[in-house]
């Protein structure tokens, strides 16, 4: 993993590791994003699924896209940005592939309507340029209080 590439990540979104699944940013756009995340053969969640046979469970695939959106709308640079994206709603998700330790997931993230703070998205996420999921979200910016 690319060190500057991932601390690039971690100034715009406030996940952290073990939760934060996005390793690099390849293109951004005012309505679309394309990160990367290698699945670590030690992540954590392949201890228990499944033991001998792991898989990616699909929520963290989702959530590789949600963290992506979350990217495509911070501001770089900005000081205090005014809320985080929070997901509100999934809408479809569809899985084609199992993702297995080692390999490389590309997600495209696109916003496909935005409404007042809601921001209607749409992602494909790919590896080895094949569909591993294709999902429509919600997320709204929020307020998170300091705990």
């Amino acid at each position: 993993m690319d060190s500057e590439a991932r601390r690039e990540v971690e100034a715009l979104i406030p996940h952290r590791d073990p939760f934060l699944f996005v390793d690099r940013i390849v293109d951004r756009t005012e309505d679309a994003i394309t990160t990367e995340w290698r699945v670590s053969e030690d992540l954590d969640a392949f201890r228990g699924h499944y033991p001998g046979r792991p898989v990616l469970p699909g929520v963290l695939c989702a959530e590789f896209c949600f963290q992506s959106a979350a990217l495509l709308f911070s501001e770089p640079g900005a000081d205090a940005p005014a809320g985080v994206p929070v997901l509100t709603k999934i809408e479809d998700a569809r899985y084609k592939r199992m993702v297995k330790p080692g390999e490389t997931l590309v997600a495209r993230v696109t916003r496909t309507e935005q409404l007042g703070p809601a921001r209607y998205m749409r992602a494909d996420v790919r590896c080895e340029g094949e569909l591993v999921l294709r999902i429509r979200f919600v997320v709204a910016l929020a307020e998170v209080q300091e705990a």
